[in-house]
């Protein structure tokens, strides 16, 4: 796969507006897809938001390993950063953030109400990378389809100001990737789970990183979906293709069976999968507890 490069012109605009916004928000919603927690987050956040409460969720949870998913909350949480799983599509998890979101405010609101200021709502910015489902998890808090969304980078283009309701406000920002991804296998990452719009790659390029990940990883979930014995999970990625393409009876489509095969890995249909290691170190640390 080549080497991704993806930044459009909004998404400068919007890293500009969001260095601008910061100073009107009580807490950060940083969103990141629970199958990729590192690979998702944008290395500039941390310098934009600084010191600024900060809440990571890990959205798409369900389609991510279940173990690691828990190991990847006690890795922020050791960073010192609060950390929430959900499923912005089903609403699960919301309560946890909104009750996290308060604990981290209530020295700042206590002291308010001691200055004798009325009470109002918590103000959020919610920032992550394309197709993390921020739009999803507005959606869900107001319970209205307020926000646009879509299974696709990009759909927000514009900052918004929404009143979720009576304790949240939240300025909602789109998507932001960076210039250049340093390490060439979080553009793959990215590319697999849909981050990047598939129309400037080749989805055989990613069919065959997804297969050949998912090989490593994976390898039950892998041979259980496309029916694979001992002999035929150790070809060869395009060879692997070329037999699954065969065994759906798309002939010689090699196009549609890599279409069809993205589809499988993003919607969960090969299994539950994390592609993002926990750093050894705290993985060792955390399985002592």
């Amino acid at each position: 796969m080549p080497t991704i490069q993806w930044f459009p012109g909004h998404m400068a605009k919007a890293r500009r507006q969001v260095t601008e916004k910061l100073t009107l928000v009580d807490v950060v919603f940083e969103l990141v897809d629970a199958r990729i927690p590192l690979s998702s987050r944008n290395p500039i956040l941390d310098e934009l938001i600084g010191e600024k409460p900060r809440i990571v969720i890990l959205n798409k949870s369900d389609l991510a390993d279940a173990v690691l998913v828990q190991k990847w909350v006690a890795y922020f949480n050791d960073q010192g950063i609060s950390a929430v799983p959900i499923v912005a599509q089903e609403g699960i998890g919301m309560k946890k953030v909104m009750s996290e979101a308060k604990r981290l405010l209530k020295p700042k609101f206590d002291r308010m109400a001691a200055q004798g200021r009325k009470p109002r709502p918590i103000r959020a910015m919610s920032i992550g990378i394309p197709n993390v489902g921020k739009s999803t998890l507005i959606n869900r808090f107001i319970k209205k389809n307020v926000a646009q969304t879509g299974n696709r980078p990009g759909v927000t283009k514009a900052q918004q100001w929404l009143k979720l309701n009576k304790e949240l406000d939240l300025l909602d920002t789109p998507g932001i990737l960076w210039p250049k991804f340093e390490d060439p296998e979080v553009g793959k990452k990215l590319a697999l789970t849909g981050a990047i719009k598939d129309t400037i790659l080749q989805l055989d390029d990613i069919a065959l990183y997804g297969l050949e990940i998912m090989k490593e990883k994976y390898p039950t979930n892998l041979a259980a979906r496309y029916r694979l014995t001992e002999t035929e999970m150790t070809l060869a990625p395009a060879d692997l293709l070329m037999l699954i393409t065969e065994r759906r009876g798309f002939i010689d489509d090699y196009s549609r069976a890599a279409e069809m095969i993205i589809y499988e890995i993003r919607s969960g249909k090969v299994g539950r999968y994390t592609l993002d290691e926990v750093p050894k170190n705290l993985a060792n640390e955390t399985s002592k507890k």
